[in-house]
């Protein structure tokens, strides 16, 4: 996902693939219903003026439908509640260059290798272009990804536009002015887009110029999010909203052991309850674990005839899974193992040598899951050859092709609907719940179903932010000052898991070195003269995916406290150490110093508080936060979080600072209850009962503060995740000197 060194070429190198005329598209790309009028790719035209916006990134509560639409009312000069969207189709010019690009299986400073460089650019040349234009929404990228394609389509669009009232007038383009969609001239001659866009549609745009920033109408404002009217009211229509003639539920039941099957099945209690239709197996298909369905009238009927059948349950052919176990399994490979190096720079050994003083801490993260509010569900009907999906996905093009490979047929015989998805944080980057449901539809007839897990079987058969142990060691000189810092980690890879069960005809060789195991190490902002950064890839078998901010989630944890570590090592405070670090930074300080000032460092607490900082940047967008935590009568409780936030140009500040603080509730939650326990192959934590995520009498006061900024975008998604952690944890150490090494705190 977007790293510091992505960011700045991930608009360079996508480009470079998918050049921006191409990313355009023409009319013919795109279907048109009576009276519409295609311009490109991207935009439509009704015959009152309104514009239809071709949509290819899922809303899964982060605003982007509104971000995006807002890119292309600002270039086209019409209002935002003239906006309407309707999906996009699968063709090349929707792909995510960005997250693709960002995404690539290797650290950037690779591509200095001749040889790699080769390789990499016959991929990207070949099969990404070919292949990739894929319509995914993840990397906090989706923005950054829309930012020249969308706003030229539209800037294209209002050329064409304005060209057709030239051509119908004889009048110079220049002497016209744009107001809602109304194109006007001095002489009283008006037309809105609708009675302009048929003769538009056969004229060339001519130059296209994108709005200069000091004209931007509705780009840095905020507006209003255009999904939260129907979130109120209840005409949102997200996957369990699905509801078709004739639709029959199915209930799953997959193997307690990650990566078992099941035995024998006993079926026939199951097979006479009310409303039961069938039960049928389910096979370990697109990563998931074995077990069977039972389709019923209703899910409750379907749930309850699958909790009454009787099953042998059978481990894994290579072992029952155990996370103690590999826990200890990391630890020892970061002690034999030498791991790849993704980032060096000075001499290590010889700073160790010459110091005066050596620091060195574990620090671990656990198994983490998702918890999306919405369960994983997926309608799917299979009739006549043809298939059709509801799905709510964060990959609609790969959430078709493995419903044609499942159903045996063409992927242009697939149709897949996108739905609002309640939540997302990388869990439906993943096809297991696709597959399952066409599987399943196959079965029925021609009848459509709803495949819905229970709240068990998503916190049991996730696809887990894997665990991870670091070593980390700092060396001071003589001065007083840090002379080296070296981070060594172990664990899972996410990557090339991912490869394999998403896009196989990509997977190549699977195990390059994955930068998300490193992600936010290997581009530390700080100046310390002396790094090594490296890590043991381990492949362990509990089922690992892309999990909000991904490696960064955990590397930040590490990194920040240890430089707090450090801070008390020097005694100095930490924010003046972070400050003297970052000399050479000027973005990063210069957010630091907002977080700082805005959150009152320097003022005094009441007794019993504490303050904790602590700063990183992830997806091409540094975040900083202040924590206000006390911890009376031994339980933790954070009471304020500040955070300062620099994601270069801002399409929507009020959704930046929504995305702040749902960032803050997610990763609290994580950091202070998150943990995925395996003993004997089988996750110990079932529901919120024991997966708690943070309730509202919880929850603290979150306070976003944002940098102007002239930079294409950065992500907003993420970001806000990582600094969480180690400011909670920092601060809990300058309440009671107890430093906590381990995730939850």
């Amino acid at each position: 996902m977007l790293s510091a060194a992505g960011a700045a070429g991930a608009l360079v190198v996508g480009w470079g693939v998918l050049p921006q005329r191409s990313r355009t598209g023409s009319g013919r790309l795109w279907p048109r219903a009576e009276g519409e009028v295609a311009l490109n790719g991207w935009i439509k035209i009704l015959p009152d003026g309104a514009v239809v916006l071709a949509m290819p990134r899922s809303e899964m509560g982060q605003g982007v439908h509104t971000a995006l639409a807002m890119l292309a009312a600002e270039e086209l000069d019409v209002a935002l509640a003239r906006i309407r969207l309707e999906q996009a189709g699968t063709d090349t010019l929707y792909g995510n260059v960005a997250m693709l690009v960002a995404n690539l299986p290797f650290h950037p400073q690779e591509l200095e290798n001749r040889p790699l460089k080769v390789k990499v650019g016959e991929w990207m040349a070949g099969k990404v272009g070919r292949e990739l234009g894929i319509n995914a929404t993840g990397g906090s990228s989706s923005v950054a990804d829309a930012w020249l394609a969308l706003r030229t389509a539209a800037a294209t669009a209002r050329a064409s536009l304005l060209g057709a009232a030239s051509l119908q007038w004889r009048l110079p383009v220049d002497e016209f002015t744009v107001s809602n969609g109304v194109v006007s001239h001095p002489s009283g001659k008006s037309a809105h887009y609708g009675e302009l866009a048929k003769f538009a549609a056969a004229t060339p745009p001519g130059t296209v110029r994108l709005k200069d920033r000091k004209d931007w109408k509705v780009i840095g404002q905020s507006a209003p999010r255009g999904d939260i009217p129907g979130k109120v009211n209840g005409t949102a229509r997200f996957g369990l909203d699905v509801r078709l003639p004739g639709m029959l539920y199915a209930a799953i039941r997959l193997c307690p052991m990650l990566g078992g099957a099941p035995g024998a099945i006993a079926t026939h209690t199951a097979q006479s309850m009310p409303g039961v239709e069938r039960l049928l197996p389910l096979p370990a298909y697109a990563g998931s674990t074995a077990g069977f369905a039972v389709v019923a009238k209703s899910w409750w009927q379907a749930q309850q005839a699958a909790q009454a059948v009787a099953v042998d349950w059978q481990q894994r052919p290579a072992g029952a899974l155990d996370s103690r176990q590999i826990e200890q399994e990391l630890e020892a490979a970061l002690r034999d193992e030498a791991g790849f190096t993704f980032h060096e720079q000075g001499d290590v050994a010889q700073a160790e040598a010459g110091a005066v003083r050596r620091v060195e801490a574990l620090y671990r993260a656990p198994y983490v899951a998702h918890a999306t509010l919405e369960p994983m569900n997926c309608t799917a009907q299979v009739k006549d050859g043809k298939v059709f999906v509801w799905a709510p996905t964060q990959v609609p093009q790969m959430g078709a092709a493995i419903a044609a490979r499942v159903a045996g047929v063409a992927q242009q015989d697939v149709s897949l609907t996108v739905t609002l998805l309640g939540g997302g944080f990388g869990r439906r980057l993943e096809l297991d719940y696709i597959a399952q449901a066409v599987r399943v539809a196959m079965a029925c007839g021609g009848r459509p179903v709803q495949l819905i897990w229970s709240r068990e079987e998503d916190t049991t058969h996730d696809f887990y932010r894997p665990m991870h142990v670091a070593r980390l060691r700092a060396a001071v000189d003589g001065q007083g000052q840090l002379s080296s810092l070296s981070i060594k980690s172990a664990g899972d890879a996410i990557s090339p898991r991912w490869r394999e069960r998403a896009i196989p005809l990509l997977a190549g060789p699977v195990d390059l070195p994955d930068k998300t195991t490193v992600e936010g190490l290997f581009d530390l902002p700080y100046g310390i003269p002396s790094q090594l950064m490296s890590h043991v890839a381990t492949r362990k078998g509990v089922p690992v995916g892309f999990w909000r901010s991904v490696g960064h989630s955990h590397n930040a944890f590490f990194s920040e406290s240890f430089i707090d570590e450090m801070a008390f090592e020097l005694k100095q405070d930490p924010l003046a150490l972070r400050r003297q670090l970052l000399a050479q930074a000027p973005r990063h300080l210069a957010v630091l110093d907002l977080v700082a000032s805005q959150a009152g460092w320097d003022r005094l607490l009441p007794a019993g508080r504490a303050r904790g900082i602590a700063l990183h940047e992830s997806f091409g967008t540094i975040v900083a936060q202040v924590a206000e935590v006390s911890a009376a009568g031994g339980r933790l409780r954070v009471h304020r979080v500040v955070c300062a936030i620099d994601c270069g140009s801002v399409v929507n500040p009020g959704i930046v600072a929504q995305q702040m603080e749902g960032a803050v509730v997610f990763a609290l939650s994580a950091a202070l209850h998150g943990k995925i326990d395996i003993h004997e192959g089988v996750v110990q934590q079932k529901n919120f009962g024991d997966y708690p995520i943070l309730a509202m009498e919880q929850t603290p006061q979150v306070d976003t503060y944002i940098l102007p900024s002239t930079r294409p975008p950065g992500g907003v998604g993420e970001p806000g995740v990582p600094p969480l952690a180690p400011a909670v944890a920092n601060a809990l150490f300058a309440l009671n000197g107890k430093r906590l090494r381990s995730l939850p705190l």
